[in-house]
């Protein structure tokens, strides 16, 4: 674990990740929350299940289980809020995140940003 934390976790996030992790049919250890390239936006973020740390992950408790960050992730993530809403048109995990910059209209992509050094210094 990191001296600081990258991310938190709403209780709606932590009783989800808790369901996913319980009703693998694997073993898992938690989930990896990452970002990759992709959407009209230009990043998305990506949630799996993980199995096997990483040691390069940071990593977030989460009820009883773990929130891993993959590590070309951090700088986009640092200060997020993860949290899981059910709406009558969807239900996910929403990330309000402070590198966000902007986001394209179905919400599914995103324009990150890197967390600047000050914000490093003050994590």
């Amino acid at each position: 674990m990191s001296r600081f934390a990258v991310m938190t976790l709403t209780d709606a996030a932590i009783e989800r990740v808790d369901e996913i992790v319980s009703n693998s049919a694997e073993t898992p250890l938690g989930i990896r929350v990452g970002v990759k390239n992709g959407g009209c936006a230009g990043m998305e973020y990506t949630v799996d299940l993980v199995t096997e740390a990483d040691p390069k992950d940071d990593a977030v408790q989460a009820g009883d289980h773990t929130v891993y960050i993959a590590p070309q992730a951090v700088l986009f993530l640092l200060g997020t809020q993860m949290d899981y809403e059910v709406t009558k048109l969807r239900s996910g995990f929403v990330f309000n995140n402070p590198n966000q910059t902007s986001a394209c209209g179905c919400g599914e992509s995103v324009t990150l940003t890197p967390a600047s050094p000050e914000a490093l210094a003050n994590a």
